[in-house]
This record gives structure tokens, sequence and C-alpha cells, in this order.
């Protein structure tokens, strides 16, 4: 939301809905000659459908930017928020499909939750040098508190990120014919964190209350540093094509130190260093791209993009040996794509339309280390395992049926969108308990459906109604792969259920003076009561589906806002 200039205005927004949902939100704008600034704040409580998952979040964001000269303007943010979420852990498959919704009993005995508390900021200075060459700098920042619960214990955060961007703007004309534009820049940033985490007992006055805090497990502290060098030009020619070729170089170094002191691991025989550090260098992502506009309207494209993604600190150490594993090799992405997206018949009809395969090499997975009898697992650790080759289709569209401001339906825009998915492993081994290695090669990945499609229409009537419809599909996928037996390796794959949503939202919108708006809604999520899920976690058997209300929920608000 941008402030008009030359104007100040105040508005309170309120939204309402099922289970107790209660959202205020009061924002001022205001805007001068040379400036403008926003400043939001807002409070939501919410019930939760199901036993202890009741929420409540409070944030305030101020967002502000000045004009200094026609050269030179700066952009300021600062946000607040501090959201605590109750947890009632995963439901089991049996629970999820006999509509069970009473959650995880060890989750809900450890008052389960997630309470982080933050603030962020940043500072950004634009400045023109001449028509050719422009840079933008920033400098960020932010701060988080957390204390989480789960059924395994409770862990104590404390992160610090700060770090800054900068970016020069670079254009040239070469000829009548030819322009060449590009940006080139680096970003730098460093988190220091400490993470302290404890077990969880019996509450010794009320056995019946929830569990509380119990002895230190571990005091680790961490220091990540990131870098990158990146640069990105394009040069457009004649009869409308353009080529783009950039690289990026990035480094990640991570060092974590452990602050408690353990006597057994300080001996000649037992020692375990108390500080581990590993780094990632010379990640080189090159990019090139091609792409042809046809009638200043269609274009056509295709790319090539490789990329990389490091290992985090807790993959690198062991804790049971105390051993560094210096071998992780990042993952490495390599995506190529095809696609064409465009405006047609009296730029009413706008799509889009893109095929892609992305290959993965050197996916981390974990590997288990069995006792002397192999009847159970000592410890894990993570290796580089095998790939994934990701192909697939996603394709929208939007057709402008009717656009007549003096007509009784102002506008009515249907759309559609699709995303076909074609992932599957290759030379995958993924290692589980008693030391027994699956293959999972030319298996479907985990947690991707094949299709999902969406469908909906907008709409504006005259006398200030308007509204939307959408529809939603998501096909059936497989979550987990299981052995049958300890020593059998076929698997039983277990997949959820496809499914349809149907959700609708209509409005009313009218100045009731001059200078007061009015806006209010009514809408209605899931209308035929449809079972599905928010999330479903890939082989964590017997614990697997976050679910939604599997019933109607309603919601509505009223909206003021006053201009002077």
């Amino acid at each position: 939301i941008q402030p008009e200039l030359n104007k100040i205005s105040l508005a309170q927004n309120t939204l309402f809905g099922s289970y107790g949902l209660k959202r205020l939100t009061t924002q001022a704008q205001i805007g001068g000659k040379n400036g403008t600034m926003l400043i939001n704040y807002g409070s939501q409580k919410y019930d939760g459908f199901m036993e202890h998952t009741a929420s409540s979040k409070d944030f305030v964001n101020i967002f502000g930017n000045s004009t200094l000269s026609e050269k030179q303007k700066i952009n300021v943010y600062l946000g607040y928020s501090d959201s605590y979420d109750q947890r009632n852990g995963e439901l089991t498959r049996e629970q999820y499909e006999d509509f069970d919704y009473s959650g995880n009993p060890n989750y809900i005995k450890n008052n389960a939750h997630s309470h982080v508390v933050s603030f962020r900021g940043g500072l950004n200075h634009d400045y023109q040098f001449n028509r050719n060459i422009g840079n933008s700098f920033s400098v960020f920042g932010t701060g988080i508190e957390s204390d989480v619960s789960s059924a395994g214990g409770w862990t104590d955060k404390s992160a610090l990120n700060f770090g800054f961007r900068t970016t020069f703007n670079l254009n040239f004309d070469l000829g009548t014919a030819y322009k060449l534009s590009g940006i080139a820049g680096t970003e730098m940033q460093q988190q220091n964190s400490r993470a302290i985490s404890y077990a969880m007992v019996a509450n010794g006055v009320d056995p019946d209350a929830y569990n509380v805090i119990g002895s230190q497990r571990s005091n680790r502290y961490s220091i990540s540093k990131t870098n990158h060098l990146f640069t990105e030009w394009t040069l457009n020619m004649p009869y409308d094509f353009s080529v783009t070729a950039g690289v990026g170089s990035s480094y990640m170094g991570i060092e974590s130190q452990d602050r408690m002191y353990v006597p057994a691991n300080n001996t000649p025989g037992t020692y375990r260093p108390s500080t581990l550090s590993a780094s990632y260098k010379n990640m080189v992502s090159p990019k090139f791209a091609i792409n042809k506009v046809f009638n200043k309207a269609v274009s056509v494209y295709a790319s090539c993009n490789k990329g990389y993604k490091a290992p985090v600190s807790s993959y690198f150490y062991i804790p049971y040996t105390g051993e560094v594993n210096k071998d992780l090799k990042a993952e490495v992405g390599t995506q190529f794509e095809i696609g064409s997206k465009g405006t047609l018949m009296n730029n009413k009809l706008t799509y889009e339309l893109a095929v892609f395969q992305t290959n993965f090499k050197d996916k981390m997975t974990s590997v288990a280390v069995p006792n002397a009898t192999n009847t159970a697992t000592l410890y894990s650790y993570i290796v580089n395992a095998g790939e994934q080759i990701h192909k697939g289709i996603e394709a929208s569209v939007k057709y402008e049926l009717i656009s007549n401001e003096n007509g009784f339906f102002k506008s009515v825009s249907p759309f559609a969108n699709v995303t076909y998915s074609d992932f599957k492993y290759k030379d995958y081994i993924y290692q589980r308990s008693y030391n027994i290695a699956f293959d999972f090669s030319n298996e479907k990945v985990l947690g991707t459906p094949p299709v999902v499609f969406n469908a909906g229409v907008d709409f504006a009537i005259k006398y200030g109604f308007y509204g939307n419809v959408t529809y939603n599909y998501r096909d059936a996928m497989f979550y987990s792969y299981v052995p049958t037996t300890a020593s059998d390796p076929n698997m039983v794959h277990y997949e959820t259920a496809s499914y349809n949503l149907l959700n609708a939202k209509f409005g009313y919108q009218r100045n009731i003076t001059n200078n007061l708006l009015l806006d209010a809604t009514f809408g209605v999520n899931n209308i035929t009561n449809t079972q599905y899920y928010q999330m479903v976690f890939s082989n964590q058997l017997p614990d697997a589906y976050l679910p939604a209300p599997y019933n109607a929920t309603f919601f509505g608000g009223l909206n003021l806002k006053y201009t002077f």
C-alpha cells in the first residue's frame, strides 16, 4: 500500500469468523509533498477448531520514504510482532481417517506451543548518479526471541541477524538498435544464535496439570555467515529479441560452540570438541535466458539456471560420536525451462505457460547406525544420498469477459491455473533403523500431488457490490514408504485422498461521503464440508496430518477509511 501524496487517511479494519476468529487492524497513511509514512497496528485472537490450537498475534509495522532530491531517496521499515500458537501435534493416519481430531496427547501434556517475539528493521538509500548508473544500498537486522515446546521437550532460542546489500543498476545504449542493462552487487549476512533445550517432567504439585521444564539437555551457540556476489545482464536486440546472462558466487561458514560442560566428554579417551566449524565455498550459480516478443503482446522464452543449498549447522555435527561431518556437500539444482506469456484478443485474455525440468544432485538424507546386535539405532547422521528429477508444467489463464463501467455487471473475469508435477527419485537410497537401506529410485517424490487445479471468477456489480468464487482441486499424493517388516525391502505406499474445495467471498464498497469509504465483506470457506489437510509430513509415521476444519467456516468484516 502506497499512501497518496499530500493526503492523510485513517482506516479501521475488522474481521470476525468461525471458531472465535477476531482481527482488528488500525492504519494511518500520511502523504506529504516529498515523502509518505504508513503505520499499521493489528491484533488477532483465534480459539482454534481443535483442542489446544488457540493463537494470538499482535504486530506493528512502520514504512516511510522520502525524496531528498531528484537523484536520491530513502526508505525505512520497522516492525514488531508477538505471536503465540498452541500446537496439538500431528494426527495419525487412523485418527485422520476416523475424523478423530483430538491430537497427540504427548504434545498437549507438554503444553506444546510456539511463541516468537521479533523485531525487524531496514534502511534503504537509492542514488541515481546519472542516466546510466544508479545504486541501491540497504542495511537490515532482525532480533528474535522464542520458546517452543513439543512432545520431545522445550527449547529457548535467541537470534540476532544483521547484514547489508548493495546493487548497482546499469543501463547503456549501444547504438540505435541495442540496449544493455544489468545489475551487479553483493550481500552479506551474519546470524548469532543460542539454543538451550530442556526435558519436560511431570508437575509434582499437580500431576494433572501441564508438564514443566526439567533438566537442561544442551546449550549451543552458533554463528553463521553468508556472502553473495552477483551480476546479471540483459541485451535487448532488434526484432524484439533479448538475451539475459548472469552469475552468482556464494559462501557460507558455520561455527557451533557447545556451552554445556559434560565432564565425561573432557578426558583424553572421550574428548569431544566444544567448537565445530564448516565452510562451503565457490558455490557458483550461472543463469542464461533468451526471449522473443511477438507483436508487443506475446513472448516466448527459454532459460537455464543453477543453484546450491548448503547444509545447516545441525547436519555437520554428530552428537553421539562428536565427529564433524566434513565430507557433506551442498545440494545442487539445475533447472531448464521453456515457456510463453502474454495477452491476446485485444488484451482480454492473459496467459502464462511454462514447462520445466529440475535436476537435483547430492540430495541429503539420513543414515542410521545400529548397535552391535542390530536391534536399535545408536545415532544418525546426514549424507548426500542421491538425485531427484522434477518435471512439470504450469499454466494460468484469465479472461476479461465483461468490462463496462455503466453496465449492471461492471466486470466479470473468470480465471484458472493448473500445475502438473512428475517428480521422481533417481539413484536415491533412504536408510532407516536397523541398518536397512531402501531404494527409492524411480519412486514418486513424497509430498507432491501430480495435479493441482484452481479456477474461479472475479466480478463487480453496479452499486458497489463485488465478489469471487473459487474452486480448488488437489490430487492424491504419496506421503510415506514404509517397509513391511524390518528385514523385508518391500515397501507399503501410504497415500492421501484427493480433495475439492469451494470458497466464496462477497463484498459491498461505497463512499458514504466524499471523505469516508465503507467496505463490508462476507465469505465462506469449504462450502461443501470437505475433509482436507493443511499439511502432511513425509516418512514420519505414525504421525502424519495437520488437518483443516472439515465443516464450512464463515468470516465477515467491516472496514472504514477516512481521508482528510
